[in-house]
Parts: C-alpha cells; structure tokens; sequence
C-alpha cells in the first residue's frame, strides 16, 4: 500500500491549531521580564543603577545573535550536501526552529522563570530557547530526508519537552555545570535522534534509493553552515556564563579547542584516504567537534592548552568515526543516520561530559581562589558544603541522566512517528525534494534532472541553433 504524502490539509492543520495554542498561551502566561518591562527605570532607580548600559540587553544581545545565526543558519545550511534535498534541509530546518523557540520560552519559562503564575521572559530566555531548539536540530540530521514535516513538528514538540525536563533536573537538581550544552543539548540531541531514526529504520531504503549521496554544489553550500557554525561556536558556549573572566574564558577554551580540531580531522581525512585525499564529510563535520566536546568544562578553568588537547582528540575520534565506526552502526545495528550526529554531536558530547566531570573534580582554590571556587560552581545555600570532587560525580551522573532521556525519549516518540497516517515518504522517494516542494523547474521522469540542467551540458551550437544556420 502506497503512503499518502499530500501535506495539504495535514500540515496546515498542525501549523494553525499549534500557532493558535502558542498565541493563547503566551497571552495566558508570557510577560516581559524587568529588564524590558517599562518599570526598568524604577528598578534602575532601587538598586542604583546609574546607566542603561547595565541592562542585560546589551550584555547577551550579540551573544544571542550569533546563536539565531548558528541554529537558523549554521544548521540548516550543514544539512544541504544532499543532492536533492536542499529545500527540505533549511526550509525544515526553518519550520521546526520557528516552532520549537516557542515552545522553549513555555517550556522552560514553566520550569526556571516562573514567577506569581506568570513567565518573565529576556534576552537570556531568547538565547536558552535557542539552545533547546539546537538539541532538536542535531535530532533533525539523523532523520534527514526520510520523515515528513508533520513528523518533524510532532518531533519538535515531544524533544522540546523532554529538553526542558532534562534541563531541570541537571541544572536545578543535580547542581551541574554545562555552559556549552555538552550534556544537554548535544548527548541529550544526539542519542535521541539516533533512537527515533532506529526506531523508524528502512531495512531496504540503500537497495530502493540512490539519491543519499552529495555533489560539488551542495557539498558547498553544506560548508557555509560549517563555516557559520565554526566561527560562532565560541558564542554559543560562552552566551549564558557570567559576565566577567567566566565568559571570556569559555570563549577562548572554545576557540582554542575548534582550531586544533581542524588540523587533527584534515590529517586524519588525509591518513584514512588510500590516495591522502580529502573528504569534504570530515571537513563539513569533524572539525566542530571541539566545540562540542569543550562545553561542559568551556568556563571552567580547562587552560588553553587544555582546550587544544580536547579538540585534538575529538577531531581524531570524530573523523575516525565517520570512517570506521558509522558504516558499522548501519550494517550490524541498521542504524541509518544521515548526517553522522553521532560522530559530530553524541562521542563528542559524552567525551565533552567526561572533561567537564573530570575538571569540576580538580577545582581547587589555588587555581580559582576561594571566592572564585564557589561563584564557578555555585556552592551556596543548600549547595555551601558542596566539595569538588563531590561535583565532579554530580557532573558524572548528569551523563548518564542526559544519555537515558536521549534513548527512552526517543524509543517512545519513535514508536509514535512510525504510525502510518503522518504522511512519510516511500523509501525511493526519500532524500528528494519533490515528495514535499514545488520545484522551480519540472522534473523529466525519465532521468531525474531538469530540462535546464540537461540543456546547460549541451554544445553551445546546440543550446542556440538559430545562431548556427546550416
């Protein structure tokens, strides 16, 4: 029986009815927090505030910038070395952003800003709901090509949720430290995805479809996500650390950790390649690793040299991944994972957990200071007895917390999008925007390409006869 993947009244209906529900709950629950409320100046004039300068505005807004950037940008381009999905990798991308930022600033307005029955929300609740759509974006990339947006809109709405209880627990139980989101966002992301693609695997998808594969063009297009997502990585660890040397520090670990990471991946593509050639994958990929692996531990004092010590494993692990270890997931686990989330975002998470656990567990006040020690981690209140090597188990723990999320999380929101009425693609149509897009041009049935692609090969003489009389 073959799948209905007409969306005309399947995903309206889901847009319309979600976005109406957003509107009545943020007019229900969402208020404006002191720092763009109008009563910011009584609040200047009552805790002597002298300039609007000190307004959290200007100190996060660049930083939330750069992070819009990596999400709508970064990762909707990464997503476009497929051939023939290109619309679909940003276009989705787009939706399920647009969507899930929402759903974020409830979700987590519900469980951190939630105040006299109402959410105050800032720019600090802009960029944290950002960060929660990032972890669905990796999810994205291992279903990439192969579900429909009405499973990717159900996706966004079940992982946003999970992420902002995962969160909670982490940040508000357990006490722990993840700046970068090493935990949760890209183990909590990664392993997630991995499970729903796992669930909704296609035994037959390589013997029905050859059109997973990238050309020169949209192997260019995927590096200026790359590239996007390089420069500003520094951002997005360092863009809720407090303002001072915990910011700047996680920014320069974070710098540190990305540039060894490309020089490792670039001799390891060379080294694994039987010629010493490239693969454009690795570079897509691998070299953001360090920023991944770095953000647990980005504003602690992990040392620059430490830094490039994490990025020069991770871009090992991470290329050597792609190489060796996916072509094993596919074919002993079925394991289909389209973009590689679990070498960029899922190895590098957990070893990024790991540094992080183990440098919470070295603190001392020789290299902190005493006042420095208890700012970093927070050991105040019912935190005041807290020692290192106690948060450093803590900081453990919260691996695991995050990895059990990812796989139930996943099993079970994986179970529902393999119901068979949310209009997903046959296994020969997946990986092609046609199933889901208007073209620009329409296609020729036989062969694949457009009337205009095939014209372009032509013999100038041929393209314009009326030039060439006989």
């Amino acid at each position: 029986m073959l799948r209905n993947t007409n969306m005309r009244w399947r995903l309206p209906l889901v847009c319309f009815l979600w976005e109406i529900a957003m509107i009545v709950l943020f007019g229900v629950f969402v208020r404006y927090d002191i720092t763009a409320d109008p009563h910011w100046a009584d609040h200047m004039k009552k805790n002597n505030i002298t300039s609007n300068i000190e307004n959290d505005f200007y100190f996060r807004y660049p930083s939330f910038q750069d992070v819009h950037v990596m999400i709508f940008v970064g990762f909707g381009f990464l997503m476009t070395f497929l051939q023939r999905y290109g619309f679909g990798s940003v276009g989705f991308n787009f939706l399920l952003a647009a969507f899930g930022i929402q759903w974020a600033l409830l979700m987590q307005g519900w469980f951190h800003a939630f105040d006299t029955g109402k959410i105050t929300i800032g720019v600090q609740s802009l960029i944290n709901a950002d960060f929660c759509v990032g972890s669905v974006c990796i999810a994205f990339g291992a279903v990439l090509g192969k579900v429909s947006p009405v499973q990717l809109m159900i996706m966004t709405l079940f992982q946003v949720t999970l992420f902002a209880v995962n969160e909670w627990i982490l940040l508000n139980k357990l006490h722990v430290n993840d700046a970068g989101g090493s935990m949760t966002i890209h183990t909590f992301g990664a392993y997630f995805g991995l499970t729903v693609t796992w669930i909704l695997n296609r035994p037959n998808l390589k013997q029905r479809n050859d059109k997973e594969g990238s050309v020169y063009h949209s192997d260019l297009f995927s590096m200026i996500g790359t590239l996007y997502l390089w420069m500003y990585w520094p951002s997005f660890n360092s863009a809720i650390s407090d303002h001072g040397d915990a910011q700047l520090r996680a920014a320069i670990n974070t710098y540190c950790s990305l540039a060894s990471c490309v020089l490792t991946t670039v001799a390891i593509s060379s080294v694994v390649n039987k010629k010493g050639k490239l693969e454009m994958v690795h570079i897509q990929n691998a070299t953001l690793a360090g920023g991944v692996a770095v953000g647990t531990a980005a504003e602690m004092m992990l040392s620059p040299y430490g830094s490039l010590i994490v990025g020069f494993i991770c871009g090992i692990v991470s290329t050597l991944g792609f190489t060796y270890l996916s072509p094993i997931l596919s074919s002993k686990l079925k394991l289909h994972d389209t973009c590689g989330i679990h070498n960029l975002h899922a190895m590098p998470g957990l070893i990024g957990g790991i540094v992080g656990a183990v440098t919470a567990a070295c603190a001392t006040e020789g290299v902190y200071t005493a006042e420095g020690l208890k700012k970093m981690f927070r050991f105040e209140n019912e935190y005041a007895s807290r020692t290192p090597s106690i948060q450093g188990g803590y900081q453990a723990a919260g691996i695991c917390v995050s990895l059990a999320f990812g796989l139930v999380g996943g099993t079970v929101v994986g179970f529902i999008l393999k119901l068979p009425f949310w209009g997903d693609p046959e296994d020969e149509n997946c990986f092609d925007d046609v199933v889901y897009w208007e073209l620009p041009h329409e296609e020729d049935e036989d062969n694949g390409h457009t009337f205009n692609q095939y014209v372009t090969h032509l013999p100038e003489e041929l393209k314009h006869p009326e030039k060439n009389p006989a």
